[in-house]
């Protein structure tokens, strides 16, 4: 053990035959019918996003060490990066829509503050079905009668969906919407600390690089996250420790150096301080068959 083998399965975005788009639009009886193995119960990490609603029917999904009870006016939002898997779905019908980073603009600091998965009304969710029907119907043209297909188009129909499907009150307080100056620097930030978070552990880093000072970063991540730029950081890091002590076997001394620490008592330190326990006992509590004990 500790070489670094993985328990999870990477996704790569691998549309269907003429539906190279940046968006696919499936369902969940879909899936249940490609994935006759199983395969979606076990962890996975997709590099596209993933945007479901649970039509009808009930059953559970976990991300990223949170489980979800799905039921009917569910809506999952899987972010690229995240490690998830669908943990019971065999009951469950509604909308899957498959998409790839940056095929939305403007949606930064939604993202962000928006949950894994939230609940619909009845009203929304009768709105957001006609909403991913539509995006389905134009899907399917596009696939059929490619002189007919709009990339623009879904994009704007996908932004409409989610729109309309997005929790009225987010999580955060002041969330800056799109365009404006403080989303730019919250957007520039959050995919610098995406590329550097093994490498940078200080907020002063990013602001040197990004030409802002530390309280701009923070002002602006504030406004989009309800959390600030040292926080937003430190729980990046903390999430990819997780997940690395939860699903590699790599050893505790293996992990801090892949996130960057000069020492294991350092890293040890810093995960004891945010998750409340040392990275062995999470290990333990959390790891998937094959890391416990590592």
């Amino acid at each position: 053990m500790g070489n670094g083998h993985s328990a999870v399965r990477q996704l790569r975005y691998l549309p269907a035959v003429g539906a190279a788009y940046g968006v696919e639009v499936l369902d969940f009886a879909a899936l249940r019918s490609m994935d006759t193995q199983r395969r979606r119960t076990q962890p996975q990490r997709p590099d596209f996003h993933v945007f479901a609603l649970i039509g009808s029917g009930t059953g559970g999904h976990e991300a990223d060490f949170h489980h979800y009870r799905l039921r009917e006016g569910s809506a999952v939002w899987i972010r690229p990066g995240m490690v998830h898997r669908w943990s019971d779905i065999d009951a469950c019908d509604g909308p899957l829509i498959l998409f790839r980073p940056g095929f939305l603009s403007g949606f930064t600091a939604s993202e962000a503050g928006t949950p894994v998965c939230w609940p619909l009304d009845q009203q929304r969710l009768s709105l957001a079905l006609l909403a991913a029907d539509h995006l389905g119907r134009e899907h399917g043209t596009a696939v059929h009668t490619p002189r007919l297909a709009s990339p623009a188009l879904l994009s704007h129909l996908l932004a409409a969906l989610i729109l309309r499907a997005l929790p009225d009150t987010p999580p955060s307080t002041g969330v800056a919407s799109p365009g404006c100056r403080a989303t730019d620097v919250f957007r520039a930030y959050r995919a610098t600390v995406e590329e550097r978070f093994t490498e940078w552990h200080h907020v002063a880093d990013y602001a040197r690089a990004l030409g802002y000072d530390v309280r701009t970063l923070t002002r602006a991540t504030r406004a989009a996250t309800g959390t600030g730029a040292k926080t937003f950081l430190d729980q990046r890091i903390l999430l990819e420790g997780k997940r690395l002590l939860a699903h590699t076997d790599l050893p505790v001394t293996g992990c801090a150096r892949r996130l960057g620490f000069r020492d294991v008592g350092n890293f040890t330190t810093f995960f004891r301080r945010q998750a409340g326990l040392p990275p062995a006992a999470w290990r333990a509590a959390y790891g998937t068959p094959g890391t416990r004990g590592v």
